[in-house]
């Protein structure tokens, strides 16, 4: 009786014999790093959408004898939609950067760089968006004219005073983004010199190694 042939399950080999396969994970410190960055990342590009997409519902009419009458509302619920969407784009791509980071070499630092860079485009025209923004908010932020007069309540915000808020806020968070990516790039590498130098300490030479050997059963020649 013979046996079935052996199934040849050696890997596949690529062009040099080398075996062909995908990059496994190296460490997941790069994805770690990337969604802890990704937080203040996110309400930085939060402050930064609603300065340049958010916009008061304006409704108008042609009144009876004074011309168009004219109504400021609270932004429409798909204006609210796209703004937390598209403040959402910018930590999802960091997310995503960070686990490729995990299978390519210095992954770490990968993961901090692209920190740094997208943090520097969310807010690099916060400025231009804020006057925009105070001129699509005539009334101001909390829609009620200032120094109102004849109004049941009085206004919370002047009119651009909330987008110099929400810029310095934007800022804050930018640089607080920026910060721990650096910071946590110093340690990273202070660690690896550390341990580079421990490594390759010299040992301590001309001091004999007391060897381990069974003991020699050969009697003395006589």
């Amino acid at each position: 009786m013979t046996s079935p042939p052996a199934t040849d399950i050696r890997p596949e080999r690529g062009r040099f014999g080398f075996p062909v396969r995908l990059p496994g994970s190296r460490s997941r410190a790069p994805l770690g790093m990337a969604a802890f960055i990704a937080l203040p990342l996110f309400f930085s590009a939060l402050m930064a959408s609603t300065l340049a997409q958010e916009k008061a519902h304006k409704i108008q009419w042609k009144g009876c004898h004074s011309g168009i009458c004219t109504v400021w509302h609270d932004p429409t619920t798909a204006t609210e939609a796209k703004i937390w969407l598209w403040a959402l784009v910018p930590s999802l791509v960091l997310v995503i950067v960070g686990f490729i980071a995990t299978r390519v070499p210095l992954g770490f630092y990968v993961s901090c760089v692209a920190g740094i860079v997208i943090a520097m485009g969310v807010a690099h025209n916060t400025a231009s968006w804020a006057r925009h923004h105070t001129q699509r908010f005539p009334l101001g932020a909390d829609l009620v004219p200032d120094h109102a007069q004849g109004y049941a309540f009085s206004n919370h915000f002047n009119r651009g005073e909330w987008e110099k808020e929400a810029l310095s806020t934007a800022l804050s968070l930018q640089h607080w983004t920026i910060g721990v990516a650096l910071a946590a790039m110093f340690v990273m590498g202070s660690l690896w010199i550390r341990s580079h130098f421990r490594g390759r300490r010299p040992g301590v030479v001309g001091v004999p190694q007391e060897g381990m050997h069974a003991p020699d059963a050969t009697p003395p020649g006589l």
